[in-house]
C-alpha cells in the first residue's frame, strides 16, 4: 500500500513495485484517512505500508496514531515504511521510536530500496 498524496510520487512507486513483480496487488491511498477507511474493511490487508509525512489532512503521523488502534486483523503482518522527502533528523528519529514503523526511507522509492526492505523483512 502507497500512502501519498502526490500524484507522482505514487506513479513512480508503483512502476517500481510493478516492475518488481513483488506484489498481487498495489493500493494507493492519497490520504491517511482514506488508507484509515481501506484497512478498516479488513479486506486484503497489505503486508507492506509506504507511508509519507507530510499530506494534508492527516499527515503520516496523526495517521500512525490512527493505525495503533486498529483492530490486529486489521494491520495483521504489516510493516510500515516511512517514506519521505523530509530530511529533518527529528523526523527520523521520531519514525524509528514507534514501534509500528520498521524504517524511514528517503523518496522516491528505487528498486535497490524496495530489494532491500524485502530482503530485510521478507527474506522468507
Amino acid at each position: 500500500m502507497l500512502i501519498d498524496d502526490n500524484e507522482d510520487d505514487n506513479f513512480i512507486h508503483q512502476i517500481v513495485l510493478k516492475r518488481a513483480d513483488v506484489c498481487h496487488k498495489i493500493q494507493v491511498a492519497e490520504s491517511g484517512t482514506e488508507a484509515l477507511e481501506y484497512l478498516k474493511k479488513g479486506k486484503d490487508i497489505p503486508e507492506l505500508i509506504f507511508l509519507d509525512i507530510n499530506m494534508p489532512k492527516m499527515n503520516g503521523w496523526e495517521f500512525l496514531e490512527e493505525y495503533k488502534l486498529l483492530n490486529p486483523d486489521q494491520k495483521a503482518e504489516v510493516v510500515v515504511i516511512m517514506l519521505s522527502t523530509s530530511v529533518n533528523p527529528a523526523d527520523k528519529e521520531k519514525a524509528h521510536s514507534i514501534e509500528e514503523v520498521r524504517d524511514f526511507k528517503s523518496k522516491p522509492l528505487s528498486r535497490e530500496m524496495l530489494d532491500e526492505v524485502l530482503d530485510r523483512f521478507f527474506s522468507d
